[in-house]
């Protein structure tokens, strides 16, 4: 019951913020939102909190759990090719599963194929994850993998760019933020601290880190790849997004379409666990009924969750985004920074990183700390998109100076910041910035610039968001080195500056 009432009050926290706002802003004269729709927004939020609340604690007695438990089972066999493979396909299969990533898919299906897309997502995370396998195996730096990832994948976008398809830049780099969300992170973020706890030896702290940051750059580059070899122009469709468009699909075939979404990716994970569990790890019953149970409850947390946020979520943020750019530039660019700075509290992995993070680092580095941060970081890149849509620049003018200054920091920060900094920002871009974010920059940018421009403008707010946190951490972590330097120096000159009459010598 403890546990219940804890992730419920996270899960208020989250999403009050964000409905204040709402209702705030909806109040002055830059605003017109029908009353129907604020109070079809409010239920929402109310069963948004009770989706968020159910998921956290399934996850927390089921997907948690499945990632440690594969990760150290797999370990124990000393198999290092069956390690490899399982891996590959439980990096698949989690990815399948995520929701903002088929939420992503839905919205862009005129432009890629939805199930291709998603496969090829599936298959980044899965070499990806399986790479993240061999760097604690082999005690590999993930600042230099890092370093050597990002530099080939700026390689690929200067392909696209060079085959002038760089409308689909913005897109590929979302599919790595997207990638790492409620499902994801859970079992991968477990399975990490899995193995470098059996393998990790005195870097085990660090080695638990890392995994979701190498498995948000395989997406970009297989998706990359996969536009390099597609052929015909890019035409994109603007969804109706309005209220009564949405509604008229009907609540029910809109939780069904979810929870069928569900039910096949969640089903897939659970085989694939018990075909493991059979042959490898032998868990007691016990375990497992508690794992089924904690199944049950993510799913139906999960179902909630995306249902309200469909519903609630997503066309309230394209109406706000129309509505907001006809403001002058500076109070839309306020706005949507106050808007970043809440929306991300109520990321469901969001909690699940902070406290493993609190948890691994014994308290050094706090939950409170970490959520500071990632708030001032995605309200900053909430805002840096509306400047983006205003004056219509490319995306790069963020993402290559974001990364080089990102990779540059992990020359002067400890290895732990860098590994958490670098899954933050994955985490930061989950589901409410697909369902509410990405619609909401939508409306902005069909408003102002056309609908024309939507897959150039628009997109890539998910990249910002996925980047902006390893800047904003890793400078926690700097702080820290600095604070610490200072701290040593004052104790050191109060020691030279004491009085050696004062010493006490003992015959």
């Amino acid at each position: 019951m403890k546990m219940v009432i804890e992730k419920f009050k996270e899960s208020v926290v989250s999403i009050l913020p964000i409905v204040i706002i709402v209702f705030v802003i909806s109040l002055t004269p830059l605003f017109d939102l029908p009353n129907n729709e604020l109070i079809v927004f409010l239920v929402s939020a109310v069963l948004l909190i009770i989706g968020m609340t159910l998921f956290n604690i399934g996850a927390q007695i089921s997907m948690t759990p499945m990632g440690d438990y594969t990760g150290t089972g797999l370990i124990k066999t000393k198999k290092l090719s069956l390690i490899l493979i399982v891996a590959l396909f439980m990096g698949i299969l989690v990815t399948i599963a995520e929701p903002d990533l088929i939420v992503l898919s839905e919205q862009v299906k005129d432009v890629v194929n939805g199930p291709t897309f998603i496969v090829n997502v599936g298959v980044g995370v899965g070499v990806f994850l399986v790479i993240s396998l061999l760097k604690v195996i082999f005690n590999e730096k993930l600042s230099m993998l890092l370093l050597l990832f990002y530099l080939l994948l700026f390689a690929f976008t200067a392909l696209i760019y060079e085959m002038d398809k760089d409308s689909l830049v913005p897109l590929a780099y979302d599919s790595g933020g997207v990638t790492t969300g409620p499902i994801t992170v859970p079992f991968i973020m477990a399975f990490g601290v899995g193995i470098a706890a059996t393998i990790g030896g005195k870097n085990s702290s660090e080695n638990s880190f890392g995994f979701v940051a190498l498995c948000s750059i395989g997406p970009i580059l297989v998706v990359m790849m996969s536009f390099l070899f597609s052929k015909g122009e890019v035409v994109y469709t603007l969804p109706d997004y309005t209220m009564n468009s949405i509604m008229a699909s009907g609540i029910f075939n809109i939780a069904s379409h979810e929870a069928w979404n569900i039910i096949k990716a969640l089903g897939l994970i659970f085989i694939f666990f018990i075909v493991l569990n059979y042959f490898i790890m032998k868990l007691p019953i016990k375990k497992l009924m508690q794992i089924i149970v904690g199944i049950v409850i993510t799913f139906v947390g999960l179902v909630t969750f995306l249902t309200t946020a469909s519903i609630g979520f997503l066309p309230i943020g394209f109406s706000l985004g129309s509505q907001l750019v006809k403001a002058k530039e500076s109070i839309a660019i306020l706005i949507c920074f106050i808007i970043g700075t809440t929306v991300v509290l109520a990321e469901p992995a969001i909690h699940v990183l902070t406290s493993q993070v609190e948890e691994v680092t014994g308290g050094n580095v706090s939950k409170k700390s970490m959520l500071i941060s990632l708030s001032i970081g995605v309200g900053i890149a909430i805002a840096l998109s509306m400047l983006r849509i205003r004056n219509d620049f490319s995306i790069l003018f963020y993402l290559i100076p974001g990364y080089f200054i990102s990779l540059a920091l992990t020359l002067f920060v400890p290895p732990l910041y860098t590994a958490i900094a670098f899954d933050s920002g994955g985490v930061a871009s989950g589901p409410m910035t697909s369902t509410f974010i990405l619609p909401f920059m939508i409306g902005a940018c069909a408003e102002f610039a056309g609908e024309n421009q939507v897959m150039y403008l628009a997109f890539g707010v998910v990249a910002l968001v996925a980047m902006i946190p390893l800047i904003s951490i890793q400078v926690l972590g700097f702080r820290s080195i600095m604070a610490k330097i200072v701290r040593d120096r004052i104790s050191m000159k109060r020691i030279l500056r004491a009085d050696d009459n004062q010493i006490i010598y003992f015959d």
